[in-house]
This record gives C-alpha cells, sequence and structure tokens, in this order.
C-alpha cells in the first residue's frame, strides 16, 4: 500500500470513500481512478477493493487491492490558468493575471501538444490551465481567449 507524508502533497482517505473518477496515490504516482470494485465481507471482517487508475501524467495503469476499512492517500492538486507567451522547442513561455513568467511546462505529448502549437502557429491567442500534483506539472487544457 502506498503510504502517506507530512509534506502536503497528499492526504489520508479511507479506501471505502474511493469512487470512479477520484484521485488517488498507488505506487507514488497521482492518478485518476477508472475502474473500482469491491468484493463481500471476507472471513475476517474486511470488504476488499480493487482499484484500476491511470497516471494523470504519465497514462500509466496502475492497480491497487486492500480493505475498504485501511487508508490510502489522495494527492493535493492545483490547477492555474496562464496564458500563452511563446513556444521554445518542447517548452512553453507562460505568463500569469500578475504578470510572473513560468517557463518549466513542457508541451503536452499527443493530440493535446499537437493542437496547442498548431493553434499558436496560426496565431490564436490562447490560455492553457496547467494541473499540479506531487511536484509535477503537466498541461489539463486550452482555450482560445
Amino acid at each position: 500500500m502506498s503510504g502517506g507524508d507530512d509534506s502536503g502533497l497528499e492526504t489520508p482517505k479511507r479506501i471505502g470513500e474511493f469512487k470512479k473518477g477520484h484521485l488517488i496515490v498507488i505506487k507514488g504516482k497521482p492518478c485518476k481512478i477508472i475502474e473500482y470494485t469491491t468484493s463481500k465481507t471476507g472471513k475476517h471482517g474486511h470488504a476488499k477493493a480493487h482499484i484500476i487508475a491511470i497516471d494523470i501524467f504519465t497514462g500509466r495503469k496502475y492497480e491497487e487491492i486492500g480493505s475498504t476499512s485501511h487508508n490510502l492517500t489522495e494527492p493535493v492538486t492545483k490547477r492555474s490558468d496562464y496564458q500563452l507567451i511563446d513556444i521554445d522547442g518542447k517548452h512553453l513561455l507562460l505568463m500569469d493575471d500578475d504578470g510572473v513568467e513560468k517557463n518549466d511546462v513542457c508541451v503536452p505529448d499527443g493530440e493535446l501538444g499537437e493542437k496547442l502549437v498548431k493553434e499558436f502557429e496560426d496565431g490564436k491567442d490562447l490560455n492553457v490551465t496547467v494541473l499540479s500534483a506531487m511536484g509535477h506539472e503537466a498541461i489539463e487544457k486550452f482555450k482560445e481567449e
């Protein structure tokens, strides 16, 4: 089982309180639950939960099985909106509402990144939403201003 730490990046939660669509930490990775099933109470008096989840940053699949009365952790997440100023190779130059620049977020992989680059190159003014969790950041979505 994954354990929590005291850094404020995770909060404990009973396994039985998680549901499909919730965020959970499995093997130290922030994941979104895509499948959640429970078994009947066993001879030791505890129902088991079987959780399948996808890493919110890499898309890798993880699995966890545990008693519904035990704790796992959920990641503390933050979403921030920025204006896209420039694209320099694989890095984005972003600016928040206070004019503070940020340049440590990469162009997303796959279709999201391809669309973002194309629309920016087409001259559109874009705002991006950055999802932060457990020391990692990634573009979650973007829209035209």
